[in-house]
């Protein structure tokens, strides 16, 4: 096996913690409705397709015209999607520090709409530790597509085998093993970390 020089990040879920109820918990009054509203209608699918390049306004109008009753409640999710992304997670931004400090190539490779990606860079200082980072709004193709990981390779010429994927979605991880990518499911960060320590061949 090829020695590891390179860890990949996802960034929701892995370094911030961004999750929509966090702007919708106050505005349904009843949690079953904000479930159903985030599982049918504003669900993951439809934002993955914004994270893949397609306009918000657009996105938007097409769920307004599908849900009418939910018009308010859909315009929310574009205007103050800022509110659903809380803070970062202050142990995953140590283990990225470690990382960095210990000669690792450090690089992002996130699935978020480019219209709302500079936020996060904006207000997160973490970001200015990172060698490169792709974006799928930017490259119009999302995980786990197997484009954007070779994109990634390409662009930074990194080898398969010398890299650590770290993301949340067990199908994101997938992806990256079949194309020879060291993977690891970010379910907690003690687990994380000691997978990682046995890739690195390192304690961490």
């Amino acid at each position: 096996m090829s020695a590891i020089k390179n860890i990949v990040f996802d960034f929701g879920g892995v370094l911030l913690d961004w999750n929509p109820r966090y702007l919708y918990k106050d505005y349904f009054k009843d949690e079953k409705e904000m479930e159903y509203f985030l599982s049918e209608i504003c669900n993951s699918e439809w934002n993955v397709q914004q994270d893949a390049g397609r306009p918000f306004a657009e996105a938007v109008k097409l769920l307004q015209a599908q849900y009418p009753q939910y018009t308010e409640a859909i315009q929310m999710y574009d205007e103050y999607w800022y509110k659903m992304l809380k803070c970062e997670f202050p142990e995953s931004i140590a283990l990225l520090k470690e990382l960095k400090s210990l000669g690792y190539g450090i690089y992002g490779l996130t699935n978020w709409s480019a219209e709302k990606i500079g936020y996060a860079f904006s207000n997160y200082d973490f970001f200015g530790l990172f060698d490169g980072i792709v974006v799928s709004g930017d490259e119009k193709v999302a995980k786990p597509d197997p484009k954007i990981y070779r994109i990634l390779l390409e662009r930074y010429g990194l080898v398969p085998g010398e890299c650590v994927f770290l993301d949340d979605n067990a199908d994101n991880v997938k992806a990256a093993e079949a194309l020879g990518i060291n993977a690891i499911r970010f379910d907690n960060i003690e687990n994380v970390k000691q997978n990682l320590a046995k890739l690195l061949g390192r304690t961490l």
